[in-house]
């Protein structure tokens, strides 16, 4: 439909779509409630509507860029400066934010990206994307679905190759790896393995934000973290993580609707 009728088309087939999980997505209205109350944000009807259709259109953009890459705009402090950061072997930290997923596809990267994530897209959403024709062979996904020990040397062999690893902070899909941290004045769960695989291995952790900022048009922030290898890796992480939180904090009180962990993040 992209193909025939445009974005415009797709961009406003988005509100049907949007209404039906508006109507029906009742679970995910009580836990967006909770994150808006502890943001100390205003939650309406309106608020819960608009921050579904940002998350369906962030969603379209992830199939579409693959695409068309080039259709798409991103906005940069320093270009140059990024070209740099990609061009060498990094863990981009990433979160369930925006449109990380759209930014990967841009045909600007020449590194290879490995994505480390746990893929849940249905068997049947995920075999139209498989099918999509992807003009950027520079990026591959570690489906944490294979197992701890293969994803593990995966990630160890694409960074000692120099490659960029991203992974996300926001959310753990392991006990062990999930570190409680105050955020928003409430103590959530992060994903400290990043944090660890960095200080093991000597490598440097830059931190992404991609927000959607208009049609097509997505604004990148990027954040460099140094962890002090002279310090002990628990405190060394500690403090990583901390300065990961203050900065999620500042870019959700930005754009509160472009979070898409549609559960109590600060529960079980």
């Amino acid at each position: 439909m992209y193909k025939i009728f445009g974005y415009n088309f797709i961009y406003y087939l988005m509100y049907p779509v949007t209404f039906f999980y508006f109507i029906f997505a009742s679970n995910v209205k009580e836990s967006l409630k909770i994150y808006y109350e502890t943001l100390g944000l205003k939650f309406t009807n309106l608020i819960y509507f608009e921050h579904l259709r940002m998350f369906a259109i962030c969603m379209v953009d992830r199939f579409i860029s693959k695409v068309s890459p080039s259709d798409y705009k991103y906005i940069y402090d320093d270009k140059e400066e990024l070209t740099d950061i990609l061009n060498s072997g990094k863990i981009l930290l990433l979160s369930h934010y925006g449109g990380w997923a759209t930014a990967s596809n841009t045909p600007h990267i020449k590194n290879k990206i490995n994505i480390v994530m746990k893929e849940v897209l249905l068997n049947s959403i995920k075999n139209i994307e498989n099918s999509i024709e992807n003009k950027n062979y520079k990026v591959n996904i570690i489906d944490l679905n294979e197992g701890g020990v293969s994803s593990s040397i995966k990630i160890a062999n694409a960074l000692l190759s120099d490659e960029i690893v991203a992974m996300m902070g926001d959310r753990s899909n392991e006990k062990k790896y999930n570190e409680k941290v105050k955020f928003f004045d409430k103590y959530a769960g992060f994903n400290k393995n990043p944090f660890q695989i960095a200080y093991k291995l000597k490598k440097p952790i830059v931190i992404f934000f991609v927000s959607n900022i208009a049609k097509q048009t997505y604004e990148v922030k990027y954040f460099n973290i140094e962890l002090n290898f002279n310090l002990k890796e628990k405190e060394a992480i500690d403090i990583a993580i901390k300065e990961y939180v203050k900065l999620f904090e500042d870019i959700l009180l930005k754009y509160p609707n472009q979070w898409f962990n549609f559960y109590n993040f600060w529960g079980e």
